[in-house]
């Protein structure tokens, strides 16, 4: 029985590290992308020696000495943040990532980019239509497992580069599958136009807008697109990763949005976790890929697996993604068993996580998955 407070005093310790009271601000940050427990990164090698291969694997440049010796600083201190979140997250596998030489404030400000959280999603849900609720008989006909992928639904993943611009990206991809659904054709579209063109603020928080590299929101976003006319192909309006000025065309609007939906109501905390993860599943399975946000504070060391963090703030909504399916048994390291879980796709590229996806545990709300949950209607291709 010894052996049970030593484990709570190990769990309380690594809380205190995820949750922001560990860790180095500043020159290093924490909270960003490593690889601990990845087979290509021996665990015996020092801090040094795996900074060195890193650098190599990833082309870094630095300005000089100084700076080196800074990230690898902030490097040291995002192997012990992955560790912390081996410790809380043993159904993943967490290490060092792409962006393991970033502070967790470069990280937030550069790779999220959702400009909502809290009691705010909440709020903002009100003025919407909600998506009419699946029946019980719906849900039952559910299948065990889902994925947009197989249908053709979903296009490559895309990188967001150092741009506050997920909720971009989580918006095309809302709109890429609507349209795939109305019309059987998959086309890439442009987060750049986003980008550039779409200044729209919130319809009660008059301050929250959508502000290219600075952040956004999908809601915002489907509006814009519905008084602009709609959304430009990728190949005629570019990704450059930076916010520019716009060039929007309305002569070469590939997809027009009719309408946008919010699937379920955000879930308070402990409560209808199997309700929002039943409603949320059919709205997939009926509606096509949809526009989610949630915190992102695991995916920032997140290798692959399932991932089921033990302490993962709701509230925080900071990251928008697309959800694009489910499975009912996604093995867990660890021989922990198996847990239901969502595929999300990111706008990291292909080499963060499981080729540019990640598993996260569904039914309990976890991260706030469930907090921020939207889908999109498209229009009638014009004659």
């Amino acid at each position: 029985m010894a052996a049970a407070p030593a484990r709570l005093a190990v769990l309380v310790l690594v809380s205190v590290v995820v949750l922001g009271g560990g860790g180095v601000s500043g020159d290093g940050g924490g909270g960003v992308i490593r690889q601990v427990t990845d087979g290509g990164w021996p665990p015996g090698l020092l801090p040094e020696a795996q900074f060195a291969a890193f650098v190599r694997r990833h082309g870094r440049e630095y300005s000089g000495p100084e700076e080196y010796a800074r990230r690898l600083r902030v490097f040291a201190a995002n192997l012990a943040r992955a560790a912390a979140h081996q410790a809380l997250d043993p159904t993943a596998r967490h290490g060092v990532t792409p962006f393991s030489d970033l502070t967790r404030e470069e990280f937030e400000a550069r790779f999220t980019g959702l400009s909502a959280n809290g009691d705010d999603v909440r709020s903002r849900r009100r003025p919407m239509q909600g998506a009419t609720p699946a029946t019980d008989e719906e849900v039952s006909g559910l299948p065990a497992s889902f994925d947009w992928r197989d249908r053709g639904a979903v296009t490559d993943v895309k990188m967001q580069g150092t741009c506050g611009s997920c909720w971009a990206f989580s918006t095309t991809g809302a709109v890429e599958g609507a349209n795939f659904l109305a019309t059987g054709n998959l086309l890439n579209l442009s987060e750049q136009q986003l980008v550039d063109c779409d200044h729209t603020c919130d319809a009660e928080k008059k301050t929250e807008c959508d502000s290219g590299c600075g952040g956004g929101l999908m809601t915002n976003a489907y509006a814009y697109l519905m008084s602009s006319g709609g959304l430009m192909e990728q190949s005629a309006y570019p990704y450059t990763g930076a916010q520019g000025t716009c060039r929007f065309d309305a002569n070469r609007v590939a997809v027009r949005v009719a309408n946008f939906t919010v699937v379920v109501p955000a879930s308070p905390p402990g409560g209808k976790g199997n309700e929002n993860d039943a409603q949320m599943r059919a709205a997939l399975v009926r509606l096509g890929p949809l526009a989610v946000g949630l915190n992102a504070a695991f995916m920032q060391t997140y290798v692959g697996g399932v991932s089921c963090p033990l302490v993962c703030p709701r509230a925080w909504v900071n990251h928008g993604v697309l959800l694009v399916g489910y499975g009912e048994r996604g093995f867990s390291a660890l021989r922990l068993g198996y847990r239901p879980y969502w595929i999300i796709k990111n706008s990291w590229g292909k080499a963060w996580g499981e080729k540019g996806y990640y598993r996260l545990c569904r039914g309990r709300n976890i991260c706030g998955v469930d907090t921020m949950v939207s889908a999109v209607a498209v229009a009638p291709p014009l004659p």
